[in-house]
């Protein structure tokens, strides 16, 4: 069996494969299903200062190839998610896991990953910056290279784990975000989040989800994320998550190949819950019909 073990910013990982966060849950509920510790790791549900009961419903449309999603950051807020949710996570679950955050100002960002970063569980704190900036707009802080970079120097200001920005895809000019984050401290980027979508009931004649537009996810982004990928893993010096229309083993190696170090599933875990399982398995299949030996030797492969 080829190796395919591993490093994401210092913390070995038996394999590439991390469940994305908002469709793992905090992994628990997945555990009585399979083991989950056959992952490389997971990012749990994207948590914020406060608790939040999210959008109105409804807030799923389905698409040919994917689907729409505009939950709103639903979770108990990041004290629960420490007294409850982690402790819960301990008795199934015994790797570093990653934690999600999302905010609404900077001082939400800073805050929410002081909490965690002091968690022992806790390996990595990937930051989602595809969040509306209250005080600036009502923009994304990942649309902005300064307001991303002012929200990674926040965060590395007050942690001493790895930082992960975790980048928005609707934008013009993915590198030069990403470029700004490294720039502030980052020590990986991960993308891609989802793109914008909408779908209208022909019968109402209105919007599908009452927020109107949501999150685009599924295989039909795919293409869109082994792109960016491939820009940024070329553009950065620091290690790459990739996801985005994940759902084989052979998407994984091909967004290794465009210089991904790992490989997060997102919305093939809310069609299939053994999906990261599966293509886990799967995975010494494929790379022994390619002739991959390890995972680590074919990162960025794609020149």
């Amino acid at each position: 069996m080829g190796e395919m073990k591993v490093n994401l910013c210092g913390i070995e990982l038996d394999n590439p494969i991390i469940p994305a966060s908002g469709t793992f849950g905090y992994g628990y509920e997945f555990a009585e299903l399979y083991d989950i510790n056959i992952l490389g790791t997971f990012s749990f549900k994207g948590t914020t200062k406060d608790a939040r009961f999210g959008n109105p419903t409804p807030r799923i449309a389905e698409c040919e190839a994917g689907m729409i999603n505009a939950v709103g950051l639903q979770n108990p807020g990041v004290e629960k998610v420490i007294s409850e949710e982690l402790p819960k996570l301990a008795k199934c679950f015994d790797k570093k896991v990653m934690a999600n955050v999302s905010g609404f100002s900077v001082e939400d960002y800073a805050y929410t990953c002081e909490k965690l970063d002091k968690c022992e569980q806790v390996g990595w704190l990937e930051v989602n910056v595809s969040c509306p900036n209250v005080h600036g707009g009502g923009m994304s802080f990942g649309t902005s290279p300064e307001a991303a970079a002012e929200v990674t120097r926040a965060v590395k200001a007050v942690t001493t784990k790895p930082v992960l920005i975790k980048l928005s895809p609707n934008v013009t000019d993915i590198v030069s975000i990403a470029k700004a984050c490294e720039d502030a401290g980052a020590d990986g980027i991960s993308l891609i989040n989802t793109l914008l979508g909408m779908r209208i009931d022909l019968r109402t004649k209105k919007p599908v989800i009452a927020n109107k537009m949501g999150g685009f996810s599924g295989s039909a982004i795919f293409p869109v994320a082994v792109r960016m990928v491939y820009q940024v893993a070329n553009a950065v010096k620091i290690p790459v998550v990739g996801m985005g229309g994940v759902s084989r083993a052979e998407d994984v190696i091909e967004l290794m190949l465009a210089g991904a170090t790992a490989v997060e599933v997102g919305a093939a875990n809310l069609v299939d819950p053994f999906a990261c399982r599966d293509i886990i398995n799967d995975l010494p299949r494929v790379m022994d019909k390619y002739g991959i030996k390890s995972l680590n030797d074919i990162i960025g492969g794609a020149k």
